[in-house]
């Protein structure tokens, strides 16, 4: 990378992040683009140059909560050799993460709003769906899950009530107790896929 790309992105970067700090602090509504350029120690022409609007600046810092997010995921998971327990173990760690500010109120609270729900949905999708449909598609090859499961269904019902276990979380008063709560409700969900059902 020369020297003027690098530099580019490092002010693309630093925007990002002062925007996604005050976004999480505040909400999307009560924050202006003098108030991000201003954090992160840059311009307002330069941000025009990376970015068109503070809607596009919101979905630049939405995707960076994503991207950490499915890493933490992906990482959780990482040489858990029981499918159906990988999976337990990644749920887990997305229930966690929706009690941080920053994942709870960019991700879930703010982007369907912001971003229009069919584009929120759509990204929703791009970085979470493939991962569900990888660990159902393996768990059926293994005999941990039922046979007979539709994936592609059933992939989209489990993201959808992700993400509604995370909503609950993120608006919740007290989101470590509300955590607790949905946690057993959604692993209760996997467990009624298993081959043989845990009593």
């Amino acid at each position: 990378m020369g020297r003027q790309a690098e530099k580019s992105e490092t002010t693309r970067t630093a925007l990002t992040s002062a925007a996604r700090e005050l976004f999480a602090e505040r909400g999307y509504a009560a924050v202006g683009t003098m108030e991000i350029v201003n954090r992160a120690g840059s311009s307002r022409g330069a941000m025009y140059h990376h970015f068109k609007d503070k809607q596009e600046l919101f979905r630049a810092a939405y995707e960076q909560v994503q991207e950490e997010l499915i890493n933490r995921v992906a990482e959780s998971m990482d040489g858990v050799d029981d499918p159906l327990t990988a999976f337990e173990t990644g749920l887990r760690t997305f229930l966690l993460t929706c009690v941080e500010p920053d994942k709870a109120r960019i991700g879930l609270i703010e982007a369907p709003a912001v971003l229009g729900w069919q584009e929120w949905r759509r990204l929703d999708e791009h970085y979470a769906l493939g991962m569900i449909t990888a660990g159902l598609e393996l768990g059926r090859q293994t005999g941990v899950l039922r046979a007979d499961l539709p994936v592609r269904p059933l992939s989209h019902m489990i993201l959808a009530a992700l993400g509604e276990a995370g909503l609950l979380i993120a608006e919740a008063e007290d989101p470590d107790a509300a955590r607790k709560e949905a946690e057993p409700a959604v692993l209760a969900i996997l467990n009624g896929l298993r081959a043989d059902p845990a009593p």
